[in-house]
């Protein structure tokens, strides 16, 4: 018998150890007993635990009796319960979870590397669901992940949420199985109550311009001046005087057409010609398209997570039931520290409930890949 989702149950369970059938049971062990309704799980596990993926995700359906998971590895997790503070477990082997009481006719499994096969089989299902959400995690070594996400996004209709998994070795994603290679999750039918909203972790420092002359990811005129001495100015004479000190500080952003916020994807900074007054990025552009530069700042990274917290709270009309939060591995240690800072802010805005997530090496809102940000999404 399905359980509405208007009543359904989440828990989570996160721990760290030094192996990871240990690790495993001690997350079972918080747990605890389970519904027999909860159908669908959550695993993230650091990259210490890669090789191990698919171990700990049959582990997991011994022991709770759920047999679909999605989830990935990630260089460094995150976890919350609804009764115990929020945790960031950072180069360590640790694993977080979710499970939730989804109806078993609520969603249905990308496995990785199915592609377009998958979502034909789908059609049926997609047709009488009408989904519109897919949490996703892809392998950011794949070329072929922006065609495969134009398709999810497009061609199903799907606002894509998720992440590209983080690993200083394998990078293995489980939906149904374990595999690596191109994106794998869930794609969740159109009566399950979902909001998500994502936090930039950079700040702009000047105005939008104008690139007037560019090839490939080589920018050599902005606003028809040279790229170097619009950057020069927009960065102010210290930096100017020592270009070492912008790596890492300073990016570039290209601005989301159409967007009523302001939205922008942020982009590294991949090399500059003195002598030409180019720049390079990585990302290709045109004449004709915009730009801004930003930096990368920890206090204004810190209040427009919490600007992005409160926005959401004021979305929110229902007990939240559970969460995902994906943020970028260049934020969490290397940004806020190693005290659990973003999870903890989210619980301080919006409470205490289970939450899994990952730090991943790209993330993904709507049909965008992101660097910097912060992608939340509650269940409700």
């Amino acid at each position: 018998m399905s359980v509405p989702f208007a009543s359904a149950q989440f828990a989570s369970a996160h721990a760290s150890g030094t192996h990871w059938a240990d690790i495993t049971r001690a997350c079972l062990a918080q747990l605890g007993p389970l519904p027999r309704a909860n159908r669908l799980g959550f695993v993230y596990a650091t990259d210490h635990l890669a090789g191990d993926l698919d171990a700990i995700v049959d582990q997991l359906r011994l022991g709770t009796g759920i047999e679909h998971w999605i989830g990935t590895v990630g260089i460094a997790i995150a976890g919350q319960t609804a009764t115990a503070p929020a945790e960031e477990y950072i180069d360590e082997p640790a694993i977080s979870l979710m499970v939730g009481e989804f109806p078993s006719d609520s969603f249905r499994l990308l496995e990785p590397d199915g592609g377009a096969s998958r979502l034909r089989a789908l059609q049926a299902w997609r047709q009488a669901h009408h989904p519109s959400i897919a949490l996703v995690h892809a392998d950011p070594r794949n070329p072929q992940l922006p065609q495969l996400m134009q398709q999810l996004s497009e061609e199903a209709g799907l606002y894509l949420i998720g992440g590209l998994s983080s690993s200083r070795g394998p990078l293995p994603q489980v939906a149904g199985r374990v595999g690596e290679s191109g994106i794998s999750g869930a794609l969740l039918a159109g009566e399950i109550p979902v909001v998500t909203a994502h936090s930039q972790g950079c700040s702009p420092i000047g105005p939008v311009h104008t690139i007037t002359r560019a090839e490939e990811n080589i920018i050599m005129e902005i606003d028809g001046r040279p790229a170097l001495d619009v950057f020069r100015d927009e960065i102010g004479e210290v930096l100017a005087r020592d270009m070492r000190k912008v790596a890492g500080f300073i990016f570039a952003a290209l601005p989301v057409a159409g967007s009523d916020t302001g939205d922008y994807l942020v982009r590294n900074l991949t090399g500059i010609d003195s002598n030409k007054g180019w720049i390079a990025i990585a990302a290709e552009i045109a004449a004709g398209h915009s730009i801004l530069f930003t930096r990368r700042d920890r206090n204004t990274a810190l209040a427009d997570l919490e600007r992005m917290l409160e926005r959401l709270k004021q979305r929110v009309d229902r007990p939240i039931r559970g969460g995902l939060y994906v943020s970028c591995i260049a934020r969490g240690p290397n940004l806020f520290g190693f005290d659990s800072t973003e999870t903890r802010l989210i619980a301080k805005h919006l409470g205490s409930f289970p939450l899994t997530g990952f730090f991943a090496n790209g993330e993904i809102s709507h049909d965008r890949i992101y660097a910097y940000t912060g992608v939340l999404t509650l269940f409700l």
